[in-house]
């Protein structure tokens, strides 16, 4: 047991190891935060910029969508975007015997 907490322990120290600043932020009704100012100048986040959430088992992380895009490309392309592309009369009528 004793074997088993030391390496619970080690993991959880390895991840403070990248750990370079905590900060906190409290929830509104609206399920807003505010991200520090100190943040959002060392990221780039800037006022109306777009960010992603990225969601993963044990944490959140909160990216540029600008560097999203660029990662993955059309992979997060959203259907309404894709949609003004492919909701034309004249694409109906291309695909309407398919």
């Amino acid at each position: 047991m004793i074997y088993l907490y030391y390496l619970s322990y080690l993991s959880y120290f390895g991840d403070l190891m990248t750990l370079l600043d905590i900060r906190s932020a409290t929830i509104t009704d609206k399920g807003q935060i505010s991200i520090s100012k100190k943040l959002r100048e060392k990221k780039g986040f800037e006022k109306g910029s777009k960010i992603a959430m990225l969601e993963f088992d044990d944490h959140i992380e909160l990216r540029k969508m600008d560097e999203i895009e660029e990662r993955f490309g059309t992979a997060f392309a959203s259907e309404k975007s894709l949609g003004k592309l492919w909701n034309l009369k004249e694409e109906d009528k291309r695909w309407k015997d398919l």
